[in-house]
């Protein structure tokens, strides 16, 4: 079993960054895939990014191309998210997940495909 811990939420202005971490603590970090999830009020969660265990193979929702980027230091037992360019409508809690996976290369792209979860952690933009 693996327990996770998300921090850097916040209030932040239109335009700003913010980045989150998630620390992992149980059995080996590597052997997961990692994803951040979001969830606003009324709405369903859905994927924001993911990266795989190994060779850095990432993915990201439309929506936050080329302004998220999620990343992985195994040596730390953490993902982070580094958000730039924050919006109104990216307002949500934020939640990490892992998934426990023998294939190296693969990015669970469904919440259904995720073992554990994190407790999240608010992120609020003002326009």
């Amino acid at each position: 079993q693996v327990q996770l811990v998300e921090s850097g939420g916040g209030l932040v202005q239109a335009g700003g960054s913010l980045r989150l971490s998630c620390a992992a603590s149980g059995r080996t970090f590597s052997s997961y895939a990692m994803g951040w999830f979001r969830q606003a009020p009324g709405k369903e969660r859905d994927l924001v990014a993911a990266i795989s265990r190994s060779y850095g193979v990432t993915f990201y929702a439309d929506s936050v191309k080329g302004r998220f980027t999620i990343s992985r230091d195994n040596a730390k037992n953490t993902v982070y998210l580094q958000m730039n360019s924050l919006k109104p409508e990216d307002t949500a809690v934020y939640s990490c997940a892992a998934a426990e996976t023998r294939r190296t290369v693969v990015v669970p792209k469904s919440p259904d495909g995720y073992d554990y979860w994190g407790q999240g952690t608010q992120v609020t933009v003002s326009s």
